[in-house]
């Protein structure tokens, strides 16, 4: 039994196989290979695009889907070991896992970082708990890495660009009113370099690097390809000749819990917006976001209505990249 809690714990070839199921699925979506299978979907964040995609995806294949959102509708949960549990959480992951696992072949949970300390987030410990105790394949749809997105992003480009080794892909930093998890980020850097693209990485200051085990993951797939991971500030260094342009914003991790301060910088940096203008500095580049984005602020209208723009058809291959990954998984 595998999980698929993060792609760094699997092969180019092992991913690869995924996508090329996805591909078979999207060309003929309804297969019984989940017949009589259920699929347990343990939201403790909102969704619009896993939720229904993780939904329709498990009914496509003949199975069956049961959303639990913890503290609405099913108990607070507990996740530390040894907790004395006198406050809200009236169940513990250990006792919920191994139950929902009695009951479901496959268990997908989804649980953003707090925001309040990056050591602690980075942890990843309610979907580590999970797949500590579960008895049936565990899935990640998003925690601080979001790697079901990532091969919805792969496929997309695959779709487009056919081979994409040595293609520039750019991951640029943009403007939001707020600071948001680091997830998609993360795993679109990961993704990029582990599929031998030459991946640009730009953001605001130095406060905006990823996590160190992300951005050295990266430089490693990069350097094992022929490339080299570029970080840098500079817009029109990073639009020049790119091929992909895939925005996302996100919180400086040298600022977790102290966002009115870290506020003071992003303010300043509303001009990574893309835009048109930037778009025109690349080699024709697609453009991508993993959705929901705020039109205008993140990227202009412009740009996301383009014919260059490959969001919508992302948002689609979720559907079609979990389903592979839930018939695989069940599968091994």
């Amino acid at each position: 039994m595998k999980h698929f809690i993060t792609t760094l714990d699997w092969s180019r070839e092992e991913l690869q196989a995924f996508l090329d199921h996805a591909k078979a699925l999207k060309a003929d979506p309804i297969q019984p290979l989940l017949k009589d299978k259920s699929v347990a979907l343990v939201f403790f964040n909102p969704s619009l695009r896993t939720r229904t995609s993780f939904d329709v995806g498990a009914r496509q294949l003949g199975g069956h889907a049961v959303v639990l959102q913890p503290g609405r509708g099913a108990w607070p949960m507990e996740f530390e070991v040894g907790a004395k549990m006198d406050a809200d959480a009236e169940e513990h992951v250990i006792e919920a896992a191994r139950v929902l696992s009695r009951y479901c072949d496959i268990i997908a949970v989804r649980a953003f970082p707090k925001f309040e300390n990056w050591e602690q987030d980075r942890r990843d410990h309610v979907i580590k708990a999970f797949a500590e105790y579960a008895t049936v394949p565990v899935i990640n749809m998003e925690t601080i890495t979001h790697p079901c997105q990532e091969m919805a992003h792969m496929l997309t480009l695959q779709e487009h660009l056919g081979q994409v080794d040595g293609k520039k892909f750019v991951l640029t930093w943009t403007y939001h009113p707020k600071p948001l998890n680091t997830a998609v980020a993360n795993s679109g850097l990961i993704i990029a370099s582990k599929f031998g693209m030459d991946v640009t990485l730009l953001c605001p200051t130095e406060d905006y690097l990823l996590d160190e085990r992300y951005m050295n993951a990266a430089s490693e797939y990069c350097s094992q390809n022929g490339h080299e991971l570029t970080v840098t500030h500079d817009i029109e260094e990073a639009y020049d000749g790119a091929d992909v342009v895939y925005a996302k914003s996100w919180g400086a991790l040298p600022y977790f819990g102290r966002w009115d301060a870290e506020r003071e910088i992003r303010d300043q940096y509303q001009h990574f917006i893309v835009d048109s203008e930037k778009m025109a500095m690349t080699n024709n580049a697609l453009f991508s976001h993993c959705l929901p984005v705020r039109r205008n602020v993140k990227v202009t209208g412009e740009v996301l209505d383009s014919e260059q723009s490959v969001a919508i058809d992302e948002a689609e291959n979720r559907l079609h990249v979990q389903k592979a990954l839930m018939a695989g998984l069940i599968g091994d």
